[in-house]
């Protein structure tokens, strides 16, 4: 387990670094003291230390110093504001991070357990580094690739230069649409498609999944608000938070003879009820909406025909992609997926189609998200020549789609 250190002066950053839960916080007040605490008492053991910034000679010093002394740390800048030069000083001595100074307990657990899950990547050790698992893509499956993306180039020119007049003609703004997407190993890249929305569809996506509804969710708004009411209970108010620590509260939870609490910075939850919504968020990760008004009508045409899709031969020739894999996705959809459950799906190729695709199409596109999920984990464990060259006829096959999806 991660170690936690603070290093400052504030009663109140102290106070709620008392309530994280299942964690022990040593409190320091001085940098030497902050680098005794990161020693090491097992091998490979990391720590993360929230620093609270001050004067700004001094943090440096103090900074260097850690920098120096403990190469298995973490620093987290506590601070509520810093200027474009502040910035790039504190980050040249050493800061990996910053959070608020007024982050409540929920943020700083959410920030402890996002490094926490990441340890072999996020710490400079290289001893850790060794044993990071990383997928590369086989020589075969390259070679296919730069083969079929640069004939596919040269061969479908004229679709690629009609289709940028039309989206042009249609509406402003550039023709390309560059997202960030997350592939194999977690690598982020830029994502290329043909423009099929207004260019203000990402703003909207939140009022649009509201009133069109998400194809992935299990649960329709009247479900969920249901049980909000009956999992959300009151906030905590000063009077209750002070009684549970005049008590001697050790950690973030309350045992009743029937459940066990979870009790946040401003919010009690039940155990049971906190792990279904956690559940529930790894199973509804993927967002798709149906019969989406922020397309327009030339994005309705390449959509169904999977034109849109044609630029990403250049991702593929780049060699950010692969023909055949597991589709790479937006960042709000893969951070949801970071459960041991899930991370398989990264260690494979990322691909322009694959098995979830295809087997999509011949359910008229009504899969769930944890069908599509574990689809692409089975396309990692099993993938081959042979499967690929299946997954692209039978996506040659569909190229209409009979369903909006």
């Amino acid at each position: 387990m991660i170690g936690i250190v603070y290093l400052g002066n504030n009663p109140q950053t102290e106070e709620r670094l008392k309530y994280i839960p299942g964690r022990l916080v040593q409190l320091t007040k001085n940098y030497k003291d902050a680098a005794a605490a990161c020693a090491p008492h097992v091998r490979n053991e990391h720590f993360i230390v929230f620093f609270e910034k001050n004067v700004r000679t001094e943090d440096i010093t103090a900074i260097t110093y850690l920098r120096k002394k403990c190469s298995n740390t973490y620093i987290i800048l506590l601070t509520d504001q810093l200027t474009n030069e502040e910035r790039q000083i504190y980050q040249r001595c050493g800061i990996n991070d910053t959070l608020s100074m007024s982050a409540s307990v929920t943020e700083l657990n959410k920030k402890i357990q996002f490094i926490s899950d990441r340890e072999g990547i996020m710490f400079d050790d290289h001893v850790s580094k060794k044993h990071i698992l990383k997928f590369k893509i086989p020589l075969w499956k390259r070679s296919f690739d730069i083969i079929f993306s640069s004939l596919a180039i040269i061969l479908l020119s004229p679709v690629f230069i009609i289709t940028a007049i039309a989206i042009k003609l249609e509406s402003p703004g550039p023709v390309l649409f560059k997202s960030k997407r997350v592939g194999t190993n977690y690598t982020i890249f830029d994502f290329l498609k043909f423009r099929s929305m207004y260019t203000d569809a990402e703003k909207r996506l939140k009022e649009v999944s509201k009133t069109a509804g998400n194809q992935y969710s299990e649960k329709s708004e009247e479900e969920e608000a249901e049980e909000s009411k009956a999992t959300i209970t009151a906030p905590l108010g000063d009077e209750a938070e002070m009684a549970m620590m005049a008590m001697g509260m050790e950690s973030d939870m309350m045992i009743s003879d029937e459940e066990v609490m979870l009790v946040g910075d401003d919010f009690v939850v039940a155990e049971s009820d906190f792990s279904k919504q956690k559940e529930e968020e790894i199973n509804n990760a993927f967002v798709k909406i149906e019969n989406d008004p922020r397309v327009t009508k030339v994005g309705r045409f390449i959509r169904k025909y999977s034109i849109d899709e044609l630029p990403q031969l250049f991702n593929i020739l780049r060699g950010d992609m692969s023909i055949v894999g597991n589709r790479p996705l937006p960042l709000y959809e893969a951070e949801k997926l970071t459960a041991d459950s899930s991370i398989d799906r990264f260690m494979a190729p990322a691909g322009l189609t694959g098995l979830w695709q295809v087997e999509e199409r011949g359910k008229g596109g009504l899969m769930s998200a944890e069908e599509r999920k574990q689809l692409d984990i089975t396309y990692g464990q099993t993938y081959n020549f042979m499967l690929d060259m299946k997954i692209i006829f039978r996506t040659l096959t569909a190229f209409v789609q009979k369903e909006n999806v």
